[in-house]
This record gives structure tokens, sequence and C-alpha cells, in this order.
């Protein structure tokens, strides 16, 4: 009888390698989902000059939210990595030459600001509507602070176009503001109700 349970028994290493394994396809499986929806997100916009307004900031917010600091920002490098390789994911295509758009700076945000709201959240005594609401507004806040220098610098030395510092911060900050902060509370919901389902 002990000989048949010793064969029936798993060894403790065995099993707890198995539960790695899931827990690595799981994660990676999140990584993949959200530099997805942040590729859909693209395709969800409204044209504006320069820099359109689209859904890509509400997924990076919720990547941050809920996959934490290391795999939300590699959610947002794959997304990058993919563009720059040619596929035509970002909201005006792809490629290397991308790198040369007014609006490339946001999406290099994109990922600090992934990185930053999932550190912050980490950190956080308690996981709350606020706690989230918290992170997203200062995640914007990096997407921001990249995004519109880098505007700012293709604007005037690449594209030709003489821009002011204010012309800049209205067309690459100011007129999003109302609407990227309703993406920020919407995330931050979403994510209150979610996490506990979604450890890190």
């Amino acid at each position: 009888m002990a000989s048949v349970n010793r064969a029936n028994h798993k060894p403790q290493h065995e099993t707890s390698t198995r539960r790695h394994r899931s827990l690595s396809t799981r994660a990676l499986t999140r990584v993949a989902v959200f530099a997805a929806l942040t590729a859909v997100g693209a395709f969800v916009r409204i044209p504006l000059p320069y820099v359109p307004f689209t859904l890509q900031t509400f997924f990076v917010l919720f990547a941050g939210s809920l996959l934490g600091s290391r795999l939300g920002l590699l959610s947002q490098v794959i997304y990058l990595a993919l563009g720059l390789m040619g596929l035509p994911i970002f909201a005006h295509g792809g490629g290397p030459s991308y790198v040369l758009h007014p609006s490339f700076g946001y999406l290099l945000g994109f990922a600090a600001a992934a990185y930053i709201i999932g550190l912050v959240v980490e950190r956080a005594n308690e996981r709350s509507l606020k706690t989230y609401l918290l992170a997203n507004l200062l995640g914007l806040g990096i997407i921001y602070l990249i995004g519109l220098p880098y505007l700012h610098v293709i604007l005037n030395n690449v594209v030709g176009v003489e821009f002011s510092l204010t012309r800049t911060l209205w067309a690459g900050m100011v007129v999003f503001l109302p609407g990227d902060f309703l993406k920020a509370l919407v995330a931050a919901r979403a994510a209150a109700d979610m996490a506990y389902r979604l450890p890190f």
C-alpha cells in the first residue's frame, strides 16, 4: 500500500514547477492581451491635427493598474516593438520612421506610465478607487511630460511647422484633458472592481 501511495504521489518540486509555469503562462497571456488592446485602441480615434484622440490611453492606464509595474511595462514595450517593426498598429501606421511622427513621444510615455502606475498600486496600502485614480492621473502626467516636448521638437525641427509652447500645450494636452480624466476615472473604477480577481 505504501508503494502505491508513493507511486501516485507527485513530488512537491514538480507541483511547484508546474504551478510556476502556469502562472508564467497566465502572466504572458495578460501581457499579450493588453498589448493587443493598446493596438486596437489606436483604431478607435477622433482625428485631430498632429495628435489624434484615441482609446489607447485607457488601455495603458488599465494595463498598469491590473498587470503591475513590470508586466504593464512589458505590454507596452511589446506594442512599441511590433509597431516599429512595421505592423500598422499605431494611429497613423507603423515602421521605424514613426519615431519622427509628432505623436511618437506619447507612445514612449505609454510604457513609462504603465510602469509607474503599476509601481504606485503595488506600493499602496490599499487598492481602492482613490489609489487607482491617483495612480492613473500620475500616469497621465508622465505621458504628457514625455509627449509634449517630443511633439514640440518634431513639429518645429522635423515637420517644419512653427509651433509655440502655448500652441503645443493646447494641441498636445489641453484639448485632451476632459477625455483623459474620464478615461482615468473609468479605468480606476474597473481596476478597483477587478483587481482582486487578478492578483499581481
